[in-house]
């Protein structure tokens, strides 16, 4: 059962995540958790637990006799999911997606050609379903039911790859897909190139053919690099 303290966590939480991230508590600033209490009217409990959950972000650290200290950026957990997703609604949104973008590009065109290596009958079959499934829901302004296809069908790549580490970045590249997506930073219908050459990535996954994976994968990062271009200069 939920009770009304646990209904106020995910609130507090997400309002002080989000302010944090877009600089409204500049780094070195200090929360006190009276004042987080009362104004928000919660409990200091709630404050306490909202901080701890902060502290795993590395967003603030709690110091004793000065109290809940915000960090410097370099000091933040960039990875966790919801951190990307603070970051991805604030301001500094062109800048996170292109940096995001870049480190896709870096690393799914390998996880691509390690999949045409590693990949199941199973994921083969998941990442053509995935991918006509991105076909099917491209045109007509359907980009919810787009989203959704498109992050199973890079989800499928990274574990496919056989690398635990790949395969853990799929909340990150969900988050930058998604957040593509909620913030309209994405043409009314995708790119019909780009929405090939996911079914040709799934082509040569199941045909093994390592170098044209990474190549088309490389593609894919690229141009969606140039769309950034257009849409979050």
């Amino acid at each position: 059962m939920t009770t009304p303290a646990q209904g106020l966590h995910p609130h507090v939480l997400t309002s002080l995540g989000l302010a944090i991230t877009a600089g409204e508590y500049p780094p070195g600033s200090v929360l006190r958790t009276d004042e987080l209490a009362e104004r928000f009217e919660v409990s200091r409990t709630v404050v306490r637990e909202v901080v701890r959950v902060l502290e795993t972000m590395h967003l603030v650290e709690s110091r004793r006799r000065v109290g809940v200290i915000v960090l410097p950026t370099e000091r933040w957990n960039v990875y966790d999911p919801q951190v990307i997703r603070w970051r991805l609604a604030g301001a500094d949104r062109p800048r996170q997606l292109r940096s995001l973008t870049v480190l896709r590009s870096a690393i799914e065109p390998v996880a691509a050609g390690l999949a045409a290596l590693n990949a199941t009958p199973e994921q083969c079959r998941e990442l053509t379903e995935q991918a006509l499934g991105m076909v099917a829901t491209s045109r007509g302004r359907q980009l919810e039911a787009y989203l959704v296809h498109d992050v199973a069908f890079h989800r499928v790549v990274l574990d496919a790859s056989g690398n635990e580490m790949f395969a853990r970045l799929g909340d990150v590249v969900a988050e930058v897909l998604t957040g593509r997506t909620r913030h309209q930073v994405m043409f009314e219908d995708p790119d019909p190139a780009a929405v090939t050459l996911h079914v040709q990535v799934a082509e040569a996954v199941r045909e093994r053919n390592v170098a044209r994976a990474e190549e088309l994968t490389r593609e894919i990062a690229f141009g969606a690099l140039k769309e950034l271009d257009v849409l979050a200069p």
